[in-house]
């Protein structure tokens, strides 16, 4: 038999019913919650080692084709059919993965602004007893527009300051706290082989879904694609629960990702918005060359938008993949 709980954390000792159903061993338990802390600190008290923990996030791109019908299994594809990859994946990034978005006509706007609010009312003010309600909704507006960049409490903190809103640092960190337990958006830190140096970094912060950094966005759609391309990156990293970080240096040399596996850097990633090899920015090439030596790493990914080929320079070789084809594994 199947059991389904959702948003059960609400309930107190929630953990040990569901607990005492496991011990019967006559059940398939399923517990779906808005609060990843929540689940996982009770769970990890009374079901430790008996229990898998599943991320679930709006549609990916490949998830994404599927519904609108696009069933690649093949490596080789025709022209028109690239094409119309191609077309989706920039359908994708302006409108994003919510079921809702993708399989109906649902007013896109009206939409992402009740799901906002959702997530500030019922995950945050409600959950926290949060009184100032506009504060948390400015906050959010921060996090927004600062997708794929970083996100620096002590900036935002003196914003407020200047526009004679009192609030303390410390508020403001529990907020970034409350918006990544509730899943809303995930924070990125800076690699560094001290955990302590990482931790204390300034992070970057991503969106759960492309589709929300284009709510009430005022700039033209081209202008974000590059962070968007590096927001849908992010996203496909979390799913596979690949250790991810950016990486920079003292002297502002910069690596989108990095992919570490136990104590060794596994992958270096760089995202642009790059048609052909000549729009690739050098700089790009040498930040991913001058960290593969820091970092000793030798498997160097550049993803674009539609340049692929492979280069070997100073002795390494950089594989270059289209967006669509790193998002579909093809």
């Amino acid at each position: 038999e199947y059991l389904f709980f959702d948003e059960i954390q609400n309930l107190e000792r929630w953990e040990s019913f569901v607990y005492s159903l496991f011990e019967k061993k006559r059940y398939f338990i399923f517990i779906t919650g808005s609060s990843s802390k929540l689940l996982s600190e009770e769970i990890a008290t009374q079901l430790r080692g008996r229990s898998l923990t599943i991320l679930v996030l709006p549609f990916s791109f490949k998830e994404f084709l599927q519904v609108k019908g696009l069933h690649v299994k093949t490596k080789i594809l025709l022209s028109y059919e690239e094409s119309k990859i191609k077309n989706l994946l920039r359908l994708y990034l302006k409108e994003g993965g919510f079921p809702d978005i993708v399989l109906t006509s649902i007013n896109r706007e009206e939409y992402f602004r009740d799901y906002i609010n959702l997530v500030v009312f019922r995950d945050i003010v409600e959950r926290y007893k949060i009184r100032d309600i506009g504060l948390i909704k400015m906050f959010v507006r921060f996090a927004i527009s600062s997708f794929s960049k970083e996100f620096s409490i002590h900036k935002i903190y003196r914003t407020f300051k200047s526009m004679n809103v009192k609030v303390s640092k410390k508020t403001l960190y529990r907020y970034a706290d409350m918006l990544e337990d509730a899943q809303f958006c995930f924070f990125l830190r800076k690699f560094s082989f001290s955990e302590r140096e990482s931790l204390l970094s300034i992070p970057k912060v991503f969106l759960n879904d492309p589709g929300i950094a284009n709510y009430g966005r005022t700039t033209k759609f081209d202008e974000e694609i590059g962070k968007l391309m590096e927001n849908a990156v992010f996203l496909e990293l979390k799913r596979k629960k690949l250790e991810t970080f950016y990486w920079r240096d003292y002297q502002g040399n910069e690596v989108d990702f990095v992919v570490k596996e136990g104590l060794k850097v596994k992958q270096l990633i760089q995202v642009t918005y790059a048609n052909d090899r000549d729009e690739i920015r050098e700089r790009e090439i040498k930040d991913l060359m001058k960290s593969s030596e820091l970092l000793k790493c030798k498997d160097l990914l550049c993803i674009t938008w539609d340049y692929e080929g492979e280069e070997k320079i100073k002795g390494k070789k950089v594989k270059f993949v289209p967006l669509w084809k790193w998002l579909m594994n093809i």
